[in-house]
């Protein structure tokens, strides 16, 4: 079997725009995979026609290891987002034609899994007032779907520092969350990378009293020694790791001891087997493996491939029941929350488990697509849920 060319799909919407990719082979397979660039997607789709001439067509699809060690050095460059995020839709989409063929899910090609389930948290519920009445109900409404775990960033348009009276109003958001959802369900913390150390810890102490599940990037990703510095004073387990794309670039964090739960994207980090790789290395530090999953239902199901037979695997993001939801359509069998216990059931269906509809696609094409974090208002601008 050998790959006669790949076709992009571009999915729109006004924050986000979804890169898919189908990989077409001469047996008639053809497999699928997925990521989300943020300003940058023109960037991917040049890379892959790129790397679909040099690398990618004539290749054997099973040969995964092999197509990846060519498209990420073969040109003799250092692989970044965009190379990282190229490889990964590729991998993931010769993974699909893997499992189609073998009549196998992927998970079982990868060593087979070790769970039936795999828990969820949700992300992109609180799109609303920025008010503890406003939060208190969208937390609520998130526990009566299902889910066990939520995560939130409180913060508003703070950057480095954060003053008084925005603090102030990020603990009553938080205590409205809390009270909302009730003791048992975890709540993760969110601070989008985007705070000095001492910002960090402050806001960290203030916030224990309400148990949060863990701190994520409470400082810029670039400097480990900024990380371990909070994490020597807050006692809270801390979160990292979606906008690291190279599993290499790991072994720095995992040296430091200043994290306890990794957040590769898998759409960003060069595919599946590159995230199983990082997240057999992360157990060897005791290290959770949770991934960084904003993107859709094809890049939510290659999650769970990884879920399912990763051992040290904590929790998955999902994003698309809160927020641009109606894109969801794009996307045959795609995986769905239980609402009873709040965990995706594992698949057990050929290659990924999931079809891409490129009719359902096309009635969403690409948008000139913008996300800023610190612009007053984002989260009000933000699509909310079309149903």
């Amino acid at each position: 079997m050998r790959i006669t060319g790949i076709s992009t799909h571009v999915v729109g919407t006004p924050w986000r725009n979804l890169t898919y990719v189908l990989v077409h082979t001469d047996e008639g397979l053809t497999g699928v995979g997925e990521t989300r660039m943020l300003g940058r997607t023109d960037a991917l789709i040049g890379y892959l026609r790129e790397a679909e001439a040099n690398h990618i067509a004539g290749s054997d699809p099973f040969a995964v290891e092999d197509l990846v060690r060519r498209m990420k050095y073969g040109d003799f460059g250092r692989a970044g987002e965009i190379v990282m995020s190229g490889i990964a839709v590729v991998e993931m989409a010769c993974w699909d034609i893997k499992g189609k063929a073998l009549g196998v899910p992927v998970w079982q090609l990868l060593g087979g899994k070790v769970t039936d389930r795999v828990k969820a948290y949700a992300n992109g519920w609180y799109t609303t007032e920025r008010t503890p009445d406003a939060y208190h109900k969208a937390a609520r409404a998130v526990v009566e779907r299902g889910y066990r775990a939520l995560k939130i960033d409180p913060f508003g348009t703070g950057h480095f520092e954060l003053d008084r009276p925005a603090t102030r109003d990020a603990v009553a958001l938080i205590e409205a969350v809390r009270d909302a959802i009730g003791p048992d369900t975890e709540l993760m913390l969110e601070m989008h990378g985007r705070f000095s150390p001492a910002t960090a810890v402050r806001l960290a102490r203030e916030l224990a009293p309400y148990d949060p599940a863990w701190l994520e990037e409470p400082v810029p990703p670039e400097n480990v020694d900024a990380l371990r510095k909070v994490a020597e004073k807050v006692d809270m387990p801390i979160a990292t790791g979606e906008r690291v794309h190279d599993r290499i670039e790991f072994r720095e964090l995992f040296a430091s001891r200043a994290v306890d739960i990794i957040q590769p994207d898998v759409g960003h980090i060069g595919g599946i087997l590159e995230a199983r790789k990082l997240a057999a290395t992360a157990e060897t530090h005791y290290v959770l493996v949770a991934p960084h999953n904003v993107g859709g239902s094809v890049l939510t199901a290659a999650s769970l491939q990884l879920a399912a037979c990763t051992p040290n695997f904590k929790i998955l993001e999902h994003f698309n029941d809160f927020a641009d939801a109606e894109i969801k359509k794009v996307v045959k069998g795609a995986p769905q929350v239980d609402p009873v216990d709040g965990c995706f059931p594992v698949s057990h269906a050929p290659g990924l488990g999931v079809e891409f509809d490129v009719e359902a696609a096309a009635e969403f094409p690409q948008q000139r697509a913008r996300f800023d974090l610190w612009a007053e208002g984002w989260e009000k601008r933000a699509p909310k849920d079309s149903r």
